[in-house]
């Protein structure tokens, strides 16, 4: 394609230079690394390094000369290089902030392009911190292809088991032992064995009712990319009833997979009962261990209009089975002294570790920051 020639020029000279520099690389070699950088960033140097060192060095001697004709190659500030890199930040820029641009005619022909791009993502900060109520289709548009990009590392629990580690407090004897009969009696190193670590479960539970329509799509779309993150992930919605839509989001497709969950839900938009949606939750999935030592989030404003004694009872039951019970009010917002009005939110206050927002798209990276630690 047009806008490819630049990358494939790029990719066939550096493979030129390892050419002149004694490597065996063929025609054949220049199209196995162009097609294996396809799917990769051309201007990410090490999408570059380890593409071209998986596909151009077929020895190990020959290591050492494609780090130094890498480095020449691309770190002495090559103009091409700069170019691309420059064009990268740009189309990112224009793909992450579809607002109103400034008039370029505000800065100098020099610096027409920096400040263009400074003001894109002076306008994407701006994005972030805006709720979802109140933004507008294509800013809601532009909220969803940022948040696709939000990396989520999920929490992390050491087990019983141990593995051989290069350090910990117990010693691996065996390995000891069998080093030491190894060199016929020698004193050996001593090796060690740690705990091994595990993803822990991460359950999100979704309020889909009339109150959360502002909210419900793009948190939605937050737990797609939850899913396609990692794993152990459990994705459910409740109006009146409760919903498991894990499945649905297993589509690659953004837009697939949030029209099979759409679907797969009755109850959208309609009335709330969150007490008996979570003693749902707790009777067929929570007994056959779903939220057991896993982080549940349950993402609500608290309006409720099932029993309150029930809802009290199914969060207790829930806080007990689960390592950490999250909870997001978009009423929160930024108010750090927020206090729970509703009812349903008072009745689970004393059984939620962590009370967050989750009302615009800043409070969403914060808590993708937050949840490692959990």
């Amino acid at each position: 394609m047009p806008d490819q020639a630049p990358v494939v020029a790029l990719l066939a000279n550096f493979c030129r230079e390892l050419r002149d520099a004694g490597l065996a690389v063929g025609t054949g070699d220049v199209l196995t690394y162009c097609a294996a950088m396809a799917p990769l960033d051309p201007t990410d140097l090490l999408d570059l390094y380890w593409g071209g060192r998986a596909t151009l060095v077929t020895r190990r001697d020959d290591i050492a000369v494609y780090d130094e004709v890498f480095r020449r190659f691309f770190l002495d500030a090559s103009d091409l290089v700069r170019e691309l890199v420059t064009l990268k930040a740009q189309a990112s820029a224009e793909a992450q902030a579809p607002l109103a641009l400034p008039d370029p005619d505000r800065a100098g022909e020099g610096e027409e392009e920096q400040a263009m791009l400074g003001w894109m993502a002076s306008d994407v900060e701006a994005l972030k911190r805006k709720a979802f109520a109140a933004c507008t289709t294509e800013e809601l548009a532009a909220v969803r292809r940022i948040m696709a990009r939000i990396k989520l590392t999920p929490p992390r629990r050491r087990t019983r088991r141990t593995m051989p580690g290069r350090s910990g407090q117990a010693p691996d004897l065996r390995r000891t032992v069998r080093e030491s009969l190894r060199l016929h009696g020698e004193p050996a190193e001593l090796f060690w064995r740690q705990r091994r670590v595990r993803l822990r479960p991460l359950i999100l539970i979704l309020d889909i009712s009339g109150s959360m329509a502002d909210y419900s799509r793009n948190l939605l779309q937050f737990a797609y990319s939850a899913r396609r993150a990692a794993a152990k992930v459990e994705v459910f919605c409740f109006g009146t009833r409760l919903t498991r839509i894990t499945r649905e989001l297993d589509s690659r497709r953004p837009d697939e997979a949030l029209g099979q969950a759409a679907r797969a839900v009755f109850d959208w938009e309609g009335g709330t009962r969150i007490g008996a949606s979570l003693d749902t939750f707790v009777r067929d999935y929570g007994r056959r261990g779903v939220a057991r030592g896993g982080v549940v989030v349950v993402c609500s404003d608290g309006l409720d209009r099932g029993d309150p004694a029930v809802l009290a009872a199914a969060a207790e039951r829930l806080s007990r089975l689960c390592h950490r019970l999250v909870w997001m009010n978009p009423h929160k917002g930024d108010d750090r002294s927020f206090r729970p009005s509703t009812l349903g939110m008072m009745v689970v206050a004393p059984h939620v570790d962590l009370m967050l927002s989750g009302h615009d798209l800043r409070s969403l990276e914060q808590f993708a920051a937050l949840l490692p630690t959990l």
